[in-house]
């Protein structure tokens, strides 16, 4: 398992600097990430992509919520304690903070990255 590690301050930047191009990578990566970290295989990126403009959006609740409990899984399986992330990231996602659940999913993921 091959997980990059990804400055969190460069994906918020280039997500703003490329008006949401970036973030779509970003959203694709941390959803394969996710998959990879929690041995949980699950909707591979592009999949969750397309299922989230198919819905208009909807889908991308679901995906905050499955994203923190493979998280969540990845904690639990090297001795950390679960910390409910899935909630943190549905509701940052309901306030229109996805991004900050983003940020959050991916400093959980480097902690598990290659160097």
């Amino acid at each position: 398992m091959f997980i990059r590690y990804r400055s969190i301050a460069a994906c918020l930047v280039l997500s703003i600097i490329t008006c949401g191009l970036y973030g779509i990578f970003w959203f694709i990566t941390l959803t394969d990430d996710s998959n990879a970290v929690s041995g949980q295989p699950g909707t591979s990126g592009v999949a969750a992509l397309l299922l989230t403009l198919v819905t208009c959006g909807l889908y991308y609740f679901y995906w905050c919520w499955r994203l923190g409990e493979k998280l969540d899984c990845a904690r639990e399986y090297n001795g950390a304690a679960r910390a409910s992330l899935g909630l943190v990231f549905v509701l940052l996602s309901i306030f229109g903070l996805g991004i900050i659940s983003q940020a959050l999913a991916q400093n959980e993921i480097n902690k598990y990255a290659s160097a």
